[in-house]
């Protein structure tokens, strides 16, 4: 691949269908495959639009989850390559989609500066070769998919039929599909479904060695990489991508590490790259043998990018070239490209006029993970309209997120009308003070329905939404965002991404670094201050190692400031003084059992 970035999954439905909208310039996405319901709805969409045939896949059929994930994936592989195809049948003329290909490539690949070449050829027979040769050096981009391990509810045999899990069917979904891409695994480990990665041949080397289906896990430290990796190496499956997220600094849910910040994160794993290798490499190749597997085992490759909070062309080339990585993943700025995501016009103009404030980390979210979250949705004033009606939560109809059973038999969703009026009566019968009692409340009606609001935006901008069909929308961007102020077209975000133009010219703006650090300290501040009133020697001892850890992290961007040669020094003043000034935030925090 030509180019150095690619789009992450964007909540459920924002990139559903992305690798339509970019694949053919080259840029690899990742699709949720999540909500079958919504992949179903996006496949007679796409079906019909395109002239192609569609036949339904009912929600009585057996297996129909992953019958509907594969119909639509393949579907999505057909109309991809059939786009690559028409592509490059055009010729390299100004405002032609070939021309686009390549003016989109970054600078210094060799496809781009072999089309600048191309272009100052006079010889015509030349030139006709050369093009010829570009063409056939042209690549898609990947049309990856994301699967959030630890969503994975049980689900009811259908006709006497046992029914996967949600994302055992996911994943079967995308095995059984013709695309030759990635499976991002994120959330965390699930050795169901990692052991259910097995029963697929395709993540296994063919007869040229080739996988034809790849692993890339989502991870926020090298620790859980390297445990999550060798459970998979020990069955013969192999990490082909460490996609390291920042823990605070990304759109959706925040999996907060410890304190561990992203730079050390990054040295850990440029340090340890080689060492990780050799001993993946070991186990894979035993365990290849142990299944069967004759001759010479070839390794495949194994990359490292990073993803959450870049913001400048000068971030992006450092984190490529300082930490030896393979690629970035830009997300949350793309929300704000219209012809690459799936954002209705109301959000995307609340987006491009948001301010900082806009944006928090909230407590939304039913899984108890804390959730990225903008203020002005229509999801959060729907929300606030039950609660003054006297009718918190939300009607649950897909209960991908089921989970709670603390007064059902069945797993009930946190989000859920039912759950709501339970836990509330609950709580008006315990012995609690009048504030307490509100406050307890606030918690449990801040919960929001995300099955559904992630995914209204693309019904309403592919005006598919249906009669009586709740149109409140929930978008979940990473706080990175709200540096960019407007709407942007493909080409102005890629020039920027490359250097090309400034989208942030004129904005102030910290380093990527120095903005996840105060994620941090606010984070570790909020903590704090939720635990004040019983704050034990085990709470004490976690809060003294998560400071600890931001002061290493503080110490370690000390020292990495002098080597960050693509800034001017009056940036990297301001950086240190951003670091200091961290640093002394942190000494104020006072916590221990005494205080309590």
């Amino acid at each position: 691949m030509s180019h150095t970035f690619h789009i992450p999954v964007l909540g459920l439905a924002y990139s559903v269908d992305t690798p339509l909208k970019v694949g053919r310039y080259g840029i690899s996405s990742v699709a949720s495959i999540v909500d079958d319901n919504l992949i179903e709805r996006m496949r007679a969409y796409h079906a019909t639009q395109n002239q192609e045939n569609y036949t339904p896949i009912g929600d009585k059929e057996p297996n129909f989850r992953a019958k509907r994930i594969t119909a639509y994936l393949n579907l999505m592989q057909d109309l991809l390559d059939k786009q690559f195809e028409a592509l490059k049948q055009q010729v390299f003329e100004p405002g032609t989609d070939l021309t686009r290909y390549f003016e989109l490539q970054p600078d210094h690949s060799v496809l781009k500066k072999t089309y600048l070449q191309m272009l100052n050829i006079q010889d015509d027979d030349l030139k006709a070769i050369v093009q010829r040769q570009l063409k056939e050096k042209m690549h898609k981009g990947a049309i990856d998919v994301n699967i959030m391990a630890k969503v994975d509810k049980l689900n009811n045999p259908i006709n006497g039929e046992e029914q996967l899990s949600d994302a055992l069917a996911s994943l079967q979904g995308f095995a059984q599909s013709k695309l030759n891409a990635g499976v991002v695994l994120s959330a965390g480990m699930n050795p169901r479904l990692y052991a259910h990665l097995e029963n697929f041949k395709d993540f296994y080397p063919d007869e040229h060695q080739k996988l034809q289906k790849t692993i890339i896990l989502k991870v926020s430290d090298f620790r859980s990489a390297l445990i999550q990796a060798k459970f998979l190496a020990k069955k013969g499956l192999w990490v082909s991508e460490f996609r390291i997220e920042s823990g605070l600094n990304c759109g959706g849910h925040a999996f907060a590490t410890d304190g561990y910040l992203l730079g050390p994160i990054l040295e850990e794993f440029k340090v340890k790259r080689q060492e990780m290798l050799a001993e993946l490499s070991a186990m894979y190749k035993n365990a290849l043998i142990a299944k069967g597997y004759t001759g010479d085992i070839e390794i495949p490759r194994m990359k490292i990018s990073v993803q959450g909070g870049i913001g400048t062309a000068e971030e992006d080339s450092f984190l490529l070239k300082h930490y030896e990585l393979d690629a970035t993943g830009w997300g949350s700025p793309f929300l704000l490209v219209p012809e690459a995501t799936n954002v209705d016009e109301e959000t995307l103009n609340n987006l491009a006029e948001a301010t900082k404030e806009d944006f928090y980390i909230s407590g939304s979210s039913p899984l108890g993970v804390p959730f990225n979250n903008f203020r002005k949705t229509t999801a959060e004033k729907l929300r606030l309209e039950r609660i003054a009606k006297g009718k918190p939560g939300s009607p649950c109809t897909k209960k991908y997120l089921v989970s709670n059973t603390e007064f059902t038999k069945e797993p009930i969703c946190t989000a859920s009308r039912k759950y709501q009026n339970l836990k509330i009566k609950s709580l008006q019968n315990s012995d609690l003070s009048e504030q307490e009692l509100q406050a307890k409340i606030n918690e449990v009606t801040e919960k929001i329905c995300l099955c559904e609001g992630l995914v209204t935006s693309a019904y309403l901008k592919n005006d598919m939404i249906k009669p009586k069909e709740n149109k409140a929308v929930t978008i979940c961007p990473g706080p990175n965002i709200a540096y960019f102020s407007g709407k942007f077209s493909l080409d102005e975000m890629v020039k920027h991404i490359y250097g090309k133009i400034n989208l942030l010219a004129g904005i102030e703006r910290s380093n990527i670094f120095i903005n996840e650090l105060n994620l941090y300290i606010e984070h570790l501040k909020k903590d704090i201050s939720m635990s004040w009133q019983d704050l034990s020697d085990k709470k004490v001892k976690y809060y003294t190692k998560f400071r600890e850890q931001l002061e290493q992290g503080i110490n370690y961007y000390k020292q990495l400031i002098p080597e960050i040669q693509n800034q001017t020094d009056v940036y990297k003043n301001k950086m240190l003084k951003e670091l200091q000034e961290a640093e002394e935030r942190l000494k104020m925090m006072i916590f221990s059992t005494e205080n309590a």
